[in-house]
């Protein structure tokens, strides 16, 4: 007896895509729209060429922008260096565009053309964006005196950051245009960044600080401030900390956030000098000279190349008629204002001198008393003449 055997039945595949049919299709619907159509497509090829040859133009008139002897800091080089950064592929693609946009395109081929132009204006978008904002800080940081010593330190940092945030709206722009549901993905970027900020806390701190320092300018190099109980000369500012010469010779370090937390006295960016005078009088002076001692002060003052903001009479003191001088050095210098109160001292002391004026000093007189209460004079008794 013969036993006849069934093979089994091979489970379905799955169904795969056929790659070459849809290439065959696009192939014969744009053979198809090239015969319909082919007096606009000539015409939109025309304006393609076009559009190509001024963007072209336009990115080599951006390059002769960034010339060197321009200087970085200049807006045209700004632009010219944006302008310099568009890439062929986004050229091609808006020609691409221009042409799908006025030929009528089919459906298939105009969805591959929309997605690949998308692509092409995301990409662009971004590397546009990140040249412009990496411009326009070392615009800022570079104009009148900052000398842009702190952008050459921060450059590499900020320049990752303003890539990295520039890139990922990029990507997420491009994922929504695309379709895709970026919900998640925004939440999970926004609850890693989070994280990030917290775990780092003092380190971003102190970045934001020195990009403060950089964009508001309280200081730059060579700056003379002061800060708290200390002062000194601005040598560095780093990401992370700002590095001061105290006039004392030791260098400072001090954290940004700490050092932006403070008062700040910019010494270098006051325009004059005060110099204050406490200068006294004893009470055996004339009334017609003592009315006569601002005049006197500030002609001297004024000999001796400054201004005088104030000479008057200021207290009766313990000793003395005292009389308050401020003095307007104009600069900073104090290697200027210094000897001019050196200056000013010998002349006040001459021409008083010459008036007749006294400058007394403190003097106190002790009285005594004996057992039987008798005053006891603190000098001797003139001696009776003898008959």
């Amino acid at each position: 007896m013969s036993v006849s055997t069934t093979p089994n039945s091979a489970p379905a595949a799955h169904a795969v895509p056929d790659v070459s049919a849809q290439l065959r299709d696009i192939w014969g619907s744009s053979l198809s729209w090239f015969q319909a159509y082919w007096l606009q497509i000539i015409i939109a090829g025309v304006i393609a060429v076009t559009i190509v040859t001024a963007l072209y133009a336009l990115r080599r008139l951006g390059t002769k922008l960034c010339r060197p002897e321009r200087g970085r800091a200049d807006w045209l080089v700004v632009v010219g260096r944006v302008v310099s950064k568009t890439t062929n592929y986004f050229i091609i693609m808006v020609a691409i565009r221009a042409v799908d946009g006025y030929a009528q395109t089919p459906p298939t081929l105009d969805r591959f053309i929309t997605f690949f132009f998308t692509l092409a204006a995301v990409i662009q978008g971004a590397i546009w964006a990140r040249e412009f904002i990496l411009g326009a800080i070392e615009h800022r940081t570079s104009a009148e005196h900052f000398q842009g010593e702190a952008i050459i330190n921060a450059m590499g940092l900020i320049r990752l950051l303003v890539s990295v945030v520039v890139f990922a709206v990029a990507i997420v722009v491009l994922l929504d245009n695309l379709g895709v549901n970026v919900t998640g993905l925004v939440a999970g970027l926004g609850v890693g960044g989070i994280a990030i900020g917290l775990a780092a806390q003092g380190i971003f701190a102190d970045l934001f600080a020195a990009l403060a320092i950089i964009f508001d300018r309280p200081f730059s190099k060579g700056d003379q401030i002061s800060f708290g109980t200390s002062s000194g000369v601005i040598e560095a500012i780093g990401l992370k900390s700002t590095r001061i010469r105290a006039y004392t010779g030791e260098l400072r370090i001090i954290a940004n956030k700490n050092l932006l937390d403070k008062e700040i006295l910019n010494v270098s960016g006051r325009d004059h000098i005060r110099l204050p005078f406490t200068i006294g009088v004893a009470y055996e002076t004339p009334p017609e000279t003592l009315a006569r001692v601002p005049d006197i002060l500030k002609e001297l003052v004024e000999a001796e190349g400054g201004k005088p903001a104030r000479a008057g009479f200021e207290s009766f003191g313990a000793s003395s008629l005292d009389f308050s001088l401020l003095v307007d050095v104009p600069g900073r210098d104090w290697a200027i204002a210094h000897p001019l109160r050196d200056r000013l001292v010998v002349a006040i002391m001459k021409r008083f001198a010459a008036e007749g004026i006294s400058i007394p000093y403190p003097t106190q007189t002790t009285f005594t008393a004996a057992p039987d209460g008798t005053i006891i004079m603190p000098y001797a008794e003139k001696a009776e003449a003898c008959d």
